[in-house]
């Protein structure tokens, strides 16, 4: 009897045992899985890259020097050609930088100079051409006017009329030789005397005459000439003129100038030994000297980035999945401070040469980011997802 009591005990306490063990499967909720990635396709390139500034510039003193001037602090924007930052011994080079100027400023000021009164002659001498047009016209019309074959023909006429008088002078004169030794107021000789005097007075106006015809023919046709031979002076002075200054005196001036232009260039490059200037627009990232301080070209002194634009350098793709990747490709990537936000962006260039890491040969794939949140810094770590070419 003992044993079948124990027995049956024992049999309950298996069924307790069993049913304890039910209830407690079926009170015990299913976990769920942890939260898993958007879906990757099989065929997408899954790469690491660095996020950094398109534009971006690690600045340097190129000369050893005391680091006088700090003028810009972390997160300071600047503009292109501001100061950042300037070493003690910077006054000779500035100096050197202001003669430089100076004599660009001269050698331009004297080549505007001759430019103008290159101008200056050609306006005077297209001028006087146009004058000297005008006269040899005037003189041109007078001559028309003249009728000269009028004037030719009475020029004959008085010199065939002064032939005729000199023959009556000449007889007048002889007639006169055969009394003038008589007395004075013999009357053939005071007749002879007189005839003479008359074909004296004859013969001399019509010299005058004569004289008078041709003179007015000549001044007129000297007036053409001389309104011709000025009129082509005129025309050879602008000619001339047109070319502009004189041309040694241009192109010595030409060659101080560029001279000038060399030399400041040059003072440029050596004062930015000393001094450090923004190469563009941006936004001061890390300030490396302080006021004091001995540098040199080995210590960094200002780091600038322009954070309107970004990109993206891959560290791992390797060469069996560079063959999946082309210019134009679009991308994702998630930022590893930013798991939350995906962004976008397009490959725009492939590296031709490679290198190799961990035994794997590796090409570097560049990214254009279009799509960026605010929050990203520079050198951030990113995963990127190329998707598949089609």
């Amino acid at each position: 009897m003992k044993k079948t009591i124990n027995n049956l005990m024992v049999l309950t306490l298996i069924l307790a045992l069993g049913l304890t063990a039910c209830a407690n499967q079926e009170a015990t909720p299913v976990q769920d899985t942890a939260p898993s990635s958007p879906a990757v396709s099989s065929s997408a390139v899954v790469a690491e890259g660095h996020l950094k500034p398109v534009r971006a510039a690690n600045l340097s003193f190129q000369a050893r020097g005391i680091v006088e001037q700090v003028n810009v602090k972390i997160g300071d924007r600047v503009n292109t050609g501001d100061v950042l930052a300037k070493l003690s011994n910077a006054g000779q080079a500035e100096a050197g930088l202001a003669a430089a100027n100076l004599e660009l400023l001269n050698a331009q000021q004297t080549l505007d100079a001759l430019v103008r009164t290159g101008g200056a002659n050609l306006s005077s001498a297209w001028t006087n051409y146009m004058n000297a047009q005008v006269t040899r016209a005037e003189a041109e019309r007078e001559w028309e006017e003249l009728n000269i074959d009028d004037i030719e023909d009475r020029i004959e006429t008085a010199e065939s009329d002064l032939l005729d008088l000199e023959d009556d002078l000449q007889d007048a004169q002889e007639e006169f030789d055969k009394y003038k030794d008589l007395d004075e107021d013999n009357s053939r000789r005071v007749t002879a005397e007189d005839d003479l005097e008359t074909a004296q007075e004859n013969y001399n106006e019509a010299v005058r005459d004569l004289e008078e015809l041709k003179r007015e023919r000549d001044s007129v046709l000297a007036a053409l000439d001389s309104a011709l031979a000025v009129e082509a002076e005129a025309k050879y002075q602008w000619e001339i003129s047109s070319d502009g200054a004189n041309k040694d005196q241009l192109a010595l001036a030409a060659s101080r100038l560029d001279t000038a232009k060399a030399q400041v260039a040059a003072a440029e490059a050596a004062l930015s030994n000393y001094i450090l200037t923004a190469p563009f627009d941006g936004v001061v990232m890390d300030v490396g000297v302080s006021i004091g301080e001995q540098v040199g070209a080995e210590s960094r002194a200002v780091s600038i980035a322009d954070p309107s634009s970004w990109m993206i350098e891959t560290s791992d793709v390797t060469e069996l999945e560079v063959v999946d990747i082309a210019v134009g490709q679009t991308v994702t990537f998630i930022a590893d401070a930013l798991p939350d936000v995906t962004m976008s962006g397009v490959v725009t260039a492939v590296s031709r040469s490679s290198f190799t890491q961990s035994g794997d040969v590796i090409y570097t794939i560049y990214i254009d980011v279009q799509d960026v949140d605010p929050r990203v810094k520079w050198g951030m770590t990113v995963e990127v997802t190329f998707e598949p070419l089609e």
